[in-house]
C-alpha cells in the first residue's frame, strides 16, 4: 500500500465525495415530505417505486466491506469465501415470498419498524424491545465495518491518520440529519452505477493483463496448493456443511436487519417489493465478479500484511492514478450509503420501541421524529469513536456475533405472518435460548462463527447461527403447542 500521497488520485476522490454530499442535502427537497413525521424522515413517506428501491435495497445490503471482504476472504482461503454468492441466490425468493406481506401488514397497522410489527400482533412492550436492542446491537459493528471499507481505500490513495474519516462521517450525519432516507435512496443512484463501472472495468481489464482467466484460476490453483490446508479453488469435502449452513443462515439473517428492514418497508406498495426480488439477483453477479478480484490480486503476485487491503492494492498495481481514484470514491461511497440507512433503522428501533413505550409513552409525533435525528447522530458517532480506539479484529468478531442474534429475530417476524397460533411467553423464551446458545458457542469458538457438531459418529461443521435459530425454533414451537391460550376478557 502507498505511503506518499498520490494527488491524481485524491482529487478524483474529492471531487466524486464532494458530489454526493451535495446529493445528500438536495435529497431533503426530493420527493419533498414533512421531515417532522417519522415515517417521512425514517422511511421516505413509503413511496419508493421499483428503480428508487431497486438501488436503494442494493445500496443497503452490498457494501463497502462486502466489496473490501468478499475478495479478502476469497484470497486468503479460495472457494469457501464464495458462499456469500449461494446466500444472495437463496435470499432473494424468500424477500418475494415473505416480505410483500411483512409490507402489507406494517402498512395496514401504521409500523414503522418490525419490532411494531410485533407488538402490534401479541401486544406487551419488553418482547417488542427485546426485538428492537436484538437488531440495534446486532447493527453496530456492521457500522463500524463500513467505516473500516473507508479507512482501507482511503489509506490506498496515501492518506494517513482518522482526520477525514472523521470529515465524512461528520458529512454524512448532518445531511442525514437533515434529509433522513432520501439522502441515501439518492446517494444509492450514484455508488451503484460507480461499483459497476469499476467492476466491468476490473473484469475486463485485469484478466487481459494477467494472461486471461485460465492464467488467474491456475495462479489461485497453485498458490493454494502450496499453502496447504483447508484452502483450494474447490471446496474440501469437511467444508460442505460449513459452506451451506453458512449460505443458509446468512440468506435467512440478511433482511432481518434494521437497514434492510427499512429499505423494503420504504417501498411504495407489496407490488414493487415483489419486482425488486426478481431484479436485485443482478447484484449477486456483480458480487461473483466482485470475489473473483480475490483471485486476480494472487495471479497479479499482490502482496498485503492485512487481506483487507487487497482490492485497493490490486487497483494501486495495474490502474493508472485517476482510477485508483475513482474506484476508492465508489468504496467509500458504498460505506456512506449503508451507514446511513443503519443508523436511520437503529434510531426507528430506538424511538418506536425502547424511549416511547419505556421511557415516554406520551411523546408526540413530532418529537419522534427529532428524537430519532438525535439517536441516528447517536449512532454515527458511536461506531466511528469504536472503530478509532477499538482494534478493527473487534468490529469484524461482534458482526458475526451479530448474525447470530439477527438471526433469533426471525421466529417471532416470519412466523407470524403465517400462523397466530404462537404464544408470546413462547416466542420470548425461544429468543433468549437462541441468543443464549449462539452467544455461549461463539464464545467457546473464540468468537468464530462455525462450531462443530458431532452426530452418529460424524463430524459436521456448522454456522452458530442455524444451531441456535433451531434452539430458537424448537421451543418456540414446543412450548406454544403446550402453554394455556390466554384467556379471553369476560364481557361485562
Amino acid at each position: 500500500m502507498p505511503t506518499t500521497l498520490n494527488l491524481t488520485a485524491i482529487s478524483v476522490f474529492v471531487a466524486f465525495f464532494l458530489l454526493v454530499t451535495v446529493l445528500g442535502f438536495v435529497a431533503a427537497r426530493w420527493k419533498a415530505g414533512d421531515m417532522t413525521q417519522l415515517h417521512e424522515w425514517g422511511l421516505g413517506g413509503r413511496q419508493f417505486g421499483t428503480v428508487i428501491s431497486w438501488f436503494l435495497v442494493g445500496g443497503d445490503f452490498y457494501t463497502a466491506y462486502t466489496v473490501i471482504a468478499v475478495p479478502a476472504l476469497v484470497y486468503a482461503v479460495g472457494a469457501y469465501g464464495f458462499f456469500a454468492l449461494p446466500y444472495t441466490i437463496i435470499v432473494y425468493p424468500f424477500v418475494f415470498a415473505v416480505m410483500p406481506r411483512l409490507w402489507k401488514a406494517c402498512k395496514e397497522g401504521d409500523h414503522i419498524t418490525a419490532a411494531d410489527f410485533v407488538q402490534g400482533v401479541y401486544g406487551g412492550k419488553w418482547f417488542a424491545a427485546a426485538i428492537a436492542i436484538t437488531g440495534i446491537v446486532a447493527t453496530m459493528p456492521y457500522i463500524a465495518l463500513q467505516l473500516v471499507g473507508m479507512q482501507v481505500v482511503i489509506k490506498s490513495l496515501g492518506v494517513s491518520g482518522e482526520i477525514p474519516l472523521v470529515l465524512a462521517f461528520l458529512i454524512l450525519a448532518i445531511y442525514t440529519y437533515a434529509s433522513g432516507l432520501r439522502a441515501p435512496a439518492m446517494i444509492a443512484f450514484v455508488k451503484d452505477i460507480m461499483i459497476y463501472i469499476v467492476v466491468i472495468a476490473a473484469i475486463w481489464l485485469i484478466p487481459s493483463k494477467l494472461g486471461g482467466y485460465a492464467s488467474v484460476f491456475d495462479a489461485a490453483d497453485h498458490f493454494f496448493k502450496a499453502k496447504g490446508g483447508a484452502t483450494g479453488i474447490i471446496l474440501k469435502p469437511t467444508q460442505y456443511t460449513a459452506y451451506a449452513s453458512l449460505a443458509f443462515g446468512s440468506a435467512m439473517a440478511a433482511f432481518m436487519y434494521p437497514h434492510t428492514m427499512t429499505g423494503v418497508l420504504s417501498s411504495a406498495s407489496a407490488n414493487t417489493v415483489k419486482k425488486n426480488a426478481i431484479f436485485l439477483p443482478a447484484y449477486t453477479l456483480l458480487l461473483g465478479l466482485i470475489a473473483l478480484l480475490g483471485y486476480m490480486a494472487i495471479a497479479a503476485g499482490v502482496k498485503v500484511t492485512s487481506n483487507s487491503d487487497v482490492v485497493p492494492a490490486l487497483f494501486a498495481t495495474l490502474f493508472p492514478s485517476w482510477f485508483l481514484g475513482f474506484a476508492a470514491a465508489a468504496i467509500a461511497i458504498s460505506a456512506l450509503v449503508p451507514a446511513a440507512i443503519m443508523s436511520i433503522g437503529s434510531a426507528n428501533l430506538f424511538t418506536r420501541n425502547l424511549w416511547k413505550p419505556l421511557i415516554s409513552p406520551n411523546i408526540t409525533p413530532s418529537q419522534e421524529a427529532t428524537n430519532a435525528k438525535l439517536v441516528s447522530l447517536a449512532v454515527k458517532f458511536g461506531a466511528l469513536i469504536f472503530i478509532i480506539f477499538l482494534p478493527t479484529q473487534f468490529a469484524i468478531d461482534l458482526q458475526l456475533l451479530g448474525g447470530v442474534w439477527i438471526l433469533q429475530t426471525f421466529p417471532a417476524i416470519v412466523f407470524t405472518l403465517y400462523t397466530r397460533g404462537l404464544k408470546l411467553p413462547a416466542l420470548f423464551i425461544g429468543w433468549i435460548g437462541g441468543i443464549g446458545v449462539g452467544t455461549t458457542l461463539a464464545i467457546m469458538q473464540g468468537l468464530k462463527p462455525i462450531y462443530v457438531l458431532h452426530l452418529a459418529g460424524g463430524s459436521y461443521p456448522c454456522y452458530i447461527g442455524v444451531i441456535a435459530l433451531a434452539v430458537n425454533v424448537v421451543l418456540t414451537l414446543v412450548l406454544s403447542a403446550i402453554l394455556p391460550a390466554k384467556p379471553a376478557l369476560l364481557k361485562r
